[in-house]
């Protein structure tokens, strides 16, 4: 059976209505999820409606402990798009595809690209607007109900009494031990991340867990809408503020310290006005160091997928060979901070 066939016969037995695929194509992109662009036409008494979407399926293995299935992603992705948030709307409940876990989404247009996003003068008017965009979409983020929307027992958080740096400090250590291989600078790192953790606030929210450009359509006049949520989590708002800082996330434009796109200073403070928190700069510099041994141990888990068999891919192979870019960068700041 072909994958359009096993769409129209899952979505049939969960619709009750005789659906057909149309003008299924995988796109580009995407090294921990498949994502195919689909026209559905699902018959209705009397008519039929066209439906033009996304289908996010499970590849081979998970990225990294952290990661939530897509019946998770899929709730989490219903709660962001009641609480307003600029995304794909969600159609139909998560069910498996192929023998593999997938929901569908609405389609929205926009370029998702980084490096095309920070470079393309076709996009130098969305380039001006997005830090206040994004930092607006970051700060609605935030503001998201978890408890309302019943995310409390969907996603992961911090045990009672603990820090989210606490929860993300031990899975980065399950998660290095995992590799079974030596990384003596990604041990030096989390040792001196583990001898500077900050004392914890009093405030948890939804994270996204992966906000950062190539994660985000923009189309010529900006955001269009935030994508790739299976990283979500109970969490510190601090965390996705400086991942959208990490180097790896600037595509080449490295003099522009926020995804590629403004400047640091200038990111922080379009958060500050979005969300009304008064954003602790030192702080922000940890979360930084973090996110890049975080994203350091997370490629080189990928490359692990494509050695185990579990997804053979020469993008997941090469993603293990910038590990060490990650681990210069820590090291920088590190040393920076001290």
């Amino acid at each position: 059976m072909t994958l359009a066939a096993d769409i129209e016969v899952a979505l049939s037995a969960q619709t009750g209505r005789v659906v057909r695929v149309h003008d299924l194509k995988q796109l580009a992109g995407g090294a921990s999820q498949e994502a195919w662009s689909l026209d559905l036409d699902v018959d209705e008494p009397g008519a039929c409606e066209r439906h033009e979407l996304v289908m996010r399926r499970d590849m081979g293995g998970a990225l990294t402990l952290a990661a939530l299935g897509r019946v998770a992603e899929f709730a989490v992705l219903q709660a962001a798009f009641a609480s307003g948030v600029r995304v794909p709307q969600p159609v139909f409940p998560a069910l498996t595809i192929g023998g593999k876990p997938a929901f569908f989404m609405q389609r929205v247009s926009g370029e998702a690209v980084g490096r095309r996003l920070v470079s393309d003068p076709k996009f130098a008017q969305a380039r001006a607007a997005l830090p206040e965009q994004l930092a607006g979409a970051l700060a609605a983020i935030h503001r998201i109900d978890w408890q309302a929307h019943g995310l409390a027992s969907v996603v992961q958080r911090p045990a009672n009494g603990s820090y989210a740096i606490d929860a993300e400090l031990t899975r980065l250590y399950l998660e290095l031990d995992s590799l079974d291989e030596p990384h003596p600078t990604l041990e030096i790192a989390l040792r001196w991340l583990t001898l500077h953790r900050p004392s914890a606030p009093n405030e948890t929210v939804l994270v996204h867990g992966d906000f950062r450009m190539g994660n985000v359509l923009v189309d010529a006049a900006g955001l269009t809408a935030v994508l790739d949520w299976e990283f979500s989590h109970l969490g510190d708002p601090y965390e996705d503020v400086a991942w959208f800082l990490v180097r790896a996330w600037r595509f080449g434009a490295d003099a522009l310290e926020a995804g590629g796109i403004t400047s640091r200073e200038t990111w922080i403070q379009a958060y500050e006005r979005a969300s009304g928190r008064g954003i602790d700069r030192a702080l922000i510099s940890y979360w930084e160091i973090l996110g890049n041994i975080k994203w350091a141990i997370g490629a080189r888990m990928q490359a692990q997928r494509h050695l185990d068999g579990l997804e053979r891919s020469i993008e997941l192979a090469s993603l293990g060979r910038i590990c060490v870019e990650m681990e210069a960068e820590a090291l920088r700041l590190i040393e920076r901070a001290a």
